[in-house]
């Protein structure tokens, strides 16, 4: 083994909706995470391996730390804060703002805390010109004593390798965790249940998304093609309509965008059968989201 070899664990923590799926999508180098413009689309802690010859850094991409309104946001909140104990380096990822919001204080609440170095990513610098940043730099500078600032673009992959060098600076010596193709832990039925949660998410409107889960009732596969049967799990029957739209149309154009990105992620054909169920208040039943593999004991 290489003596100098570095291995170990980096949070991603933010506000709900500051890029961190994206960079962790961007720093492995594959799609894994599920984006969209709504908040608080991540529910499990993902973890993502990165490796290279100088080590390997597994990410681990939590929920957005935020105020809890039902069981489910108890769950996201509490396994987010259990994150940042028990990991080698913190990445706190932030907008680039001279305006510290209650968000924002929230997280540096938490982060007073804990004793992992924490190094504070600034994100969408594509967004702002560049002598606007050391002002930005320093708001958050006054606020905390950071291991260190690296601005970047996670959506232009800016600066990100050296982001991967302080990040490395910050790992124990010791062997990898995973062997060196391992991209991810996350079981095949989940990724796939993601990438399909994730094109309902963009499509559907701003009542709808939070109140939906995604499970994959059958996943086959036959010579040079896969059958995959999911259902869309949602609150209310007037969702379910919505969800469907004229004529199945909805349900199409969420089907077509899940399809395209599981046969990227798979190598092989795809077919894929989504049907919409309602089952109500699923969100706060114990049971419903231990169904749909969120474990409420992980969140305690």
């Amino acid at each position: 083994m290489n003596e100098q070899y570095k291995s170990g664990f980096a949070a991603i923590i933010g506000r709900p909706n500051v890029g961190k799926s994206t960079l962790m999508n961007c720093l492995i180098g594959q799609k894994i995470a599920i984006t969209s413009n709504k908040p608080q689309t991540t529910r499990n802690r993902i973890q993502t391996v990165y490796t290279s010859k100088e080590g390997q850094i597994v990410f681990v991409d939590t929920p957005g730390i935020h105020k809890a309104k039902n069981r489910l946001g108890d769950y996201m909140v509490n396994i987010a804060q259990r994150s940042l104990n028990e990991v080698d380096v913190i990445l706190w990822l932030v907008e680039p703002s001279s305006f510290i919001g209650a968000g924002e204080r929230h997280i540096i609440e938490q982060l007073g805390k804990v004793s992992v170095p924490v190094i504070l990513v600034i994100n969408k610098i594509d967004t702002v010109k560049r002598e606007e940043l050391l002002g930005f730099i320093d708001t958050y500078r006054k606020e905390m004593d950071f291991a260190e600032i690296v601005p970047v673009s996670a959506l232009k992959n800016d600066n990100t390798e050296e982001l991967i060098k302080c990040i490395m600076a910050y790992l124990p010596y010791g062997p990898a965790f995973f062997d060196e193709d391992t991209i991810t832990d996350q079981p095949e039925r989940q990724l796939v249940a993601e990438l399909v949660r994730e094109k309902a998410l963009r499509a559907l409107d701003e009542e709808v998304p939070h109140g939906i889960a995604v499970t994959i009732e059958r996943m086959k596969y036959r010579k040079g093609i896969v059958d995959i049967d999911a259902n869309i799990v949602c609150e209310k029957d007037s969702h379910k309509g919505i969800i469907i739209g004229k004529q199945g149309s909805m349900l199409k154009k969420i089907g077509t965008g899940a399809r395209r990105d599981i046969e990227n992620l798979l190598g092989i054909r795809v077919n894929l059968q989504l049907w919409v169920k309602v089952k109500k208040d699923w969100r706060d039943s114990d049971f419903l989201l231990k169904n749909f593999g969120y474990n409420p004991k992980d969140g305690e």
